[in-house]
């Protein structure tokens, strides 16, 4: 039986998560169009880096160019957004971000430790002039100031603006379930970048063949939730990303980065405790919870692909090229 959604189906329905965008569209000539933008994920609205989330990651295939996990794969802990964006753009939105966390966090680098800035990617170079770079740290800065616990804008927005999914037009998508125990009622959420398959692939609808000349593809998968889980759990449940993926008719392609992260706004980690042992309330492993919270992961991941075409439109981009809007 399907779990119920959340109020507005998407991870902010997670309780203090934020999401901001900020979309570039520009035809520079016959041959050139800027067609991409970047997507910030806060897991509270407080401060990241003083308040860090339990988080876990999973890399289902590892053609792509994240920066941050093998920190949060070492010490399970997110400090900063998770930013998303295209290939060539994660070193100017990892500026971009770091530079916002410095300016609010006057201790970082100075009186306490470095940051852990993480960013993930996908290749937007079918419709965007990639080359171009024209993403510049202030478009990252600006996307995480916008954030906010509203329903998530969906579609050709954001990172999600150049990308194509299964032939047509993607980017975008999120979803949201309800997990309950009878006593204690939590909430998980799911946002993708979705830029992968091909329109013969996918298990939703019969579109045929279509040829593109993109790349093989790739996805960002971000799951945040308010149940009370530690970094490893966090891991099983990017995991789970794999079977919500596979649902939509991913083959996990050579050349794809289908990468995922989770993260939980319950439990937060005080970065300056002074205590040398602390404590916390977990949910257990053999418990009927967590195989919900795992279907909630597989049910999220697929509906949040199929909202990314969806609630895209037609997208005209570089060299003339258009991709269309997937008729569902």
């Amino acid at each position: 039986m399907a779990l119920n959604k959340g109020k507005s189906n998407g991870i902010t329905d997670v309780k203090g998560v934020k999401v901001g965008h900020v979309t570039l569209y520009e035809k520079l000539d016959e041959n050139k169009t800027i067609c991409t933008g970047v997507t910030a994920i806060l897991p509270h609205g407080d401060n990241l880096f003083h308040k860090k989330v339990r988080a876990g990651s999973a890399i289902l295939n590892g053609y792509g160019k994240t920066t941050g996990l093998i920190q949060v794969e070492e010490i399970g802990l997110l400090e900063s957004p998770v930013m998303l964006t295209n290939t060539f753009s994660v070193g100017a939105v990892w500026q971009g971000t770091l530079e916002y966390m410095l300016k609010t966090t006057k201790d970082i680098g100075d009186t306490t430790s470095s940051i852990n800035i993480v960013v993930g990617e996908c290749n937007d170079s079918y419709l965007n002039s990639i080359r171009e770079q024209a993403i510049k740290p202030e478009h990252a800065i600006q996307a995480i100031k916008q954030a906010t616990e509203k329903p998530v804008e969906e579609g050709a927005v954001g990172a999600g603006k150049g990308m194509v999914c299964f032939g047509y037009k993607g980017g975008i998508g999120t979803a949201s379930r309800i997990i309950s125990t009878g006593k204690d009622v939590y909430t998980l959420g799911c946002l993708v970048v979705s830029n992968f398959g091909k329109r013969e692939e996918a298990l939703f609808a019969d579109w045929g063949k279509h040829k593109f000349d993109t790349p093989d593809g790739s996805i960002m998968m971000v799951i945040a939730t308010d149940a009370p889980l530690y970094d490893r759990q966090l891991k099983r449940l990017a995991k789970r990303c794999a079977a919500g993926l596979g649902r939509t008719g991913s083959h996990l392609d050579n050349g794809s980065g289908d990468i995922a992260i989770a993260f939980s706004t319950a439990n937060m980690h005080d970065h300056h405790t002074e205590v040398a042992a602390e404590s916390m309330t977990y949910l257990r492993d053999d418990h009927e919870v967590m195989n919900q919270l795992f279907q909630a992961v597989v049910e999220t991941t697929e509906e949040a692909v199929i909202r990314s075409l969806k609630m895209a439109e037609t997208t005209h981009g570089r060299k003339g090229r258009y991709v269309e809007k997937a008729p569902l």
